[in-house]
């Protein structure tokens, strides 16, 4: 029960026929009438017409699929689950381990620009001291960790199993990074498992200000300039949260819809690429490279885990879990988007060892910055370790 076995990604070609046919065969909704050509009512269907032509017919899974088993990947079961992750060491002798989860609407995939660079620092203009071993598994229900064998799987549950992951890959002591739900899992690793973790990074970007009074308290310190602004952002989340509150209460529902419809995958996936990545960039691909939010969406709907994310969100919404869990491990933010007010909220005594604000990029990091995102990884742990 305790092997770890290699994985290799060869999805049936009967799958991406019937990916390409039903594409091919989408039933489209009629235009609105007078909607507007941006997403502020969500994905625009001349837009979505656009890129779901280019996913059957330019859009190259072969070639991505090439490209991700290029990377040493494996899976072993832990608590009855099967646990997929990348492991990619360094050929530095001394780097650091360093396990990095992604968040939700993500995947692994979020992070194969990061990984040369992470594993390889002298080729990318670091040094033999910043490199990392870096090990990127899956969130159970997300990507290859499927099928869910049980209910229960959460933030917690999650993080148990991923210290049992870097325990038996021989990591003692590890460095943790990640954004979304992936930094609620880093943080709780922190905090519960302090003598592995040698440092926890997470990236975040202005819109967590949003989730103030939700997820966490608001302070009374703050101006009045800036409780505008943390009032402003929770106000524009009301019009975010829609898949949130489905997903948190009614899974079964969206997953009808996510694992039969492509369409639905695309545009669901789609919306957020194009609200939560740098307010800069109109279309999502002025913000994440086309091919690679298409890698995410299709590794979504070749695994049907629309289904079993939305059941991930569900079970974490009532696990009643605090997801800024207290630890004496170093940490540190890397913010994207940034607003000072993010910090004067999060860290108004300036205590956090390590924080790094950049205008660019956004919610998804790993993505729409991954050099930034590298360097501030570097720097962290040069700190820490």
């Amino acid at each position: 029960m305790n092997s770890i076995r290699e994985f290799r990604i060869d999805i049936p070609q009967a799958d991406l026929d019937d990916l390409r046919t039903r594409l091919t065969n989408t039933r489209w909704a009629d235009p609105a009438p007078g909607a507007p050509s941006d997403f502020s009512r969500g994905v625009p269907l001349d837009y979505l017409k656009d890129l779901a032509n280019y996913w059957a017919t330019g859009f190259d899974w072969r070639a991505q699929e090439v490209r991700i088993n290029a990377y040493p990947q494996y899976v072993t079961e832990i608590d009855g689950q099967t646990i997929h992750f990348l492991h990619v060491r360094s050929t530095e002798p001394d780097a650091t381990p360093l396990l990095m989860t992604h968040g939700y609407p993500g995947s692994f995939v979020e992070f194969l620009e990061m990984i040369d660079p992470l594993t390889n620092p002298v080729a990318y203009g670091g040094s033999a001291a910043d490199a990392f071993h870096v090990v990127i598994p899956s969130i159970p229900g997300f990507g290859f960790s499927t099928p869910v064998s049980a209910a229960g799987w959460e933030v917690g549950r999650t993080t148990s199993a991923y210290a049992e992951l870097m325990n038996r890959l021989g990591y003692p002591r590890y460095g943790a990074h990640g954004g979304d739900v992936g930094a609620g899992i880093t943080g709780r690793l922190a905090a519960l498992h302090p003598s592995s973790v040698i440092g926890a990074l997470v990236n975040s970007d202005r819109g967590v200000l949003a989730l103030a009074g939700e997820q966490f308290p608001i302070p009374d310190h703050l101006t009045e300039s800036e409780l505008a602004e943390v009032n402003e952002l929770r106000e524009s989340w009301k019009s975010e949260r829609g898949y949130l509150d489905l997903q948190s209460h009614r899974p079964e529902t969206i997953a009808a819809a996510l694992t039969d419809s492509p369409i639905a995958q695309l545009a669901w996936i789609t919306e957020k690429f194009a609200t939560w990545t740098n307010p800069n960039a109109s279309l999502p691909e002025d913000a994440v490279n086309r091919d690679h939010l298409l890698t995410n969406i299709t590794l979504y709907w070749l695994t049907r885990t629309g289904a079993t994310a939305a059941r991930f969100l569900y079970e974490a919404a009532h696990a009643n879990l605090n997801w800024l869990a207290p630890s004496n491990v170093p940490s540190g933010w890397s913010v994207y988007n940034t607003t000072p007010t993010l910090r004067r909220f999060m860290d108004p005594k300036l205590e956090v060892p390590f924080w790094s604000d950049h205008q660019e990029g956004g919610h998804f990091a790993a993505m729409e910055a991954p050099d930034l995102l590298v360097e501030d990884l570097r720097a962290f742990f040069r700190q820490v370790r």
